[in-house]
């Protein structure tokens, strides 16, 4: 008992020193453009050297790694992949950037506990196929490492559980890297939000609607589009992600829409999301992209897949507040987050760039999002955003990578923490409850143990970091 009760204190603790240093826990920044690395020598780091472990150097993992050794406070000491020829890229990348050698690994799916064991190793980022996220990311704890994840952070509700669990038993912290956070309109809704530009909050929606269905079939030859091929035969994400809409029905990819909304809305931090119900439409999509491009006659064409085509997810929350969440990725579609943030004094919807405020706007006329944008504009971006500019999804990896390395230096608690991971990635296994029980009302689990009530939100919208 003093033994857990110790490591709670220091939870505890360093989730305190968090909050008050805010989105970034520090007032510098590091460059995320490789056109532009020559420009940040000598640019002021914060003391110190963070010695980083890769598991997984796909495209995702690889842009980490891009932006990694950009950093003179950074060193990539080991990568593990299981692929040679992402290991061989990497390899080259650190040559080509003048970085010393890291210890590549790989040899068998389990090669990356023998990463997590070496002392050069202080944080890990894990960039995987989402099955391995929650057992890497409790292996990397354990191992009292750092531990920056990929999301989504968990596939199931005893995995979402797994994540909090080990970070209380451990002390070790985990961030999810769920980047959209740092996007420049989200940061500056967020500020408005803060600001009490709409009132009293009430209502909100977002999702994930990206038409994926290029990304979930390939030819074997190339990495996105081109054929109708997955698992074995595919390549890159094909290999993997399509299985989810063959084999479950429910939101697989919660967290692009719902982080920002959670940190609007104080999830965990004030507020909790409560319940949610959930429903899904049929699923034709994939079937439909299967026989235009290969054929009635594929053997892929008599697949059923199991995943509607739409799932709607509606969250209620303690504070009285709804969200709806919107899963479309198997039909034609451009692409859209579904953002719309809603209170008493008038509301922003992303699609379309458009604004009512109650008293400033006309009466019963949008107004352009963009000149409210501006004006709320994040002192983060406007401060730093040049030094974004390339680093990945329109600059805000730079952002989410900052806050990663910049905690993982401090040792303390991120903006993003094992509670919201669980929170956030918890929207799938209850979605997929709720939709098999024919919308049956989920309870969604209180991951905070009730410290919701008294967790403070973080500062994020301070002109000092």
């Amino acid at each position: 008992m003093p033994a857990m009760k110790s490591r709670r204190k220091f939870i505890r603790q360093t989730a305190g020193a968090a909050a008050a240093l805010g989105l970034f826990p520090s007032t510098t920044l590091a460059a995320g453009h490789p056109e532009q690395a020559a420009a940040f020598k000598g640019f002021p780091y914060t003391e110190g050297m963070l010695r980083v472990g890769l598991i997984g150097v796909g495209l995702r993992g690889t842009n980490h790694l891009n932006n990694l050794i950009l950093r003179d406070d950074v060193q990539v000491t080991s990568i593990c992949d299981t692929d040679p020829t992402r290991l061989s890229l990497a390899e080259h990348l650190l040559a080509k950037a003048g970085k010393p050698k890291a210890v590549m690994l790989g040899e068998s799916d389990y090669d990356y506990r023998n990463l997590l064991e070496r002392d050069d190793v202080d944080a890990v980022i894990i960039s995987t196929p989402w099955n391995w996220h929650t057992p890497m990311a409790v292996d990397s704890m354990k191992a009292g490492k750092y531990t920056g994840l990929e999301v989504s952070a968990a596939t199931t509700l005893e995995e979402c559980w797994d994540l909090v669990n080990t970070h209380e038993a451990s002390g070790s912290h985990l961030m999810l890297l769920e980047n959209v956070n740092y996007r420049r309109d989200i940061l500056a809704v967020l500020n408005m939000v803060r600001e009490g530009v709409f009132g009293e909050l009430v209502h909100f929606r977002c999702g994930y609607q990206h038409d994926l269905r290029e990304v979930k079939f390939n030819n074997g030859k190339q990495p996105y589009g081109g054929g109708v091929e997955f698992g074995e035969k595919a390549i890159s994400e094909a290999r993997w992600r399509t299985q989810y809409s063959l084999s479950r029905n429910a939101d697989v990819y919660p967290t692009h829409g719902l982080g920002p909304i959670a940190a609007m809305a104080d999830i965990n931090r004030g507020n909790r999301m409560v319940s949610l119900t959930s429903s899904a439409t049929k699923a034709i999509g994939l079937h439909n992209h299967i026989v235009s491009k290969g054929g009635a006659d594929h053997p892929n064409a008599s697949l059923k897949f199991k995943q509607g085509d739409v799932i709607t997810t509606t969250v209620t929350t303690a504070r009285g507040e709804t969200i709806i969440i919107t899963h479309d990725c198997n039909l034609p579609r451009p692409y859209s987050l579904g953002f719309r943030v809603q209170g008493v004094n008038g509301l922003w919807e992303v699609d379309g760039n458009r604004i009512y405020v109650e008293g400033q706007s006309d009466p019963h006329r949008w107004d352009v999002a963009s000149e409210w944008l501006e004006r709320y504009d994040h002192p983060l971006w406007k401060k730093y955003g040049e030094y974004a500019t390339g680093a990945g999804h329109g600059g805000m990896d730079f952002f989410v990578l900052h806050a990663f390395v910049e905690s993982a230096k401090q040792g303390v608690a991120p903006p993003i923490d094992a509670y919201d991971a669980a929170a956030w990635s918890v929207i799938t296994p209850l979605s997929e409850r709720s939709i098999a029980a024919g919308g049956e009302p989920q309870f969604i689990p209180d991951f905070t143990r009730g410290q919701w009530q008294y967790r403070q939100p973080y500062a994020w919208i301070k002109d000092s970091y």
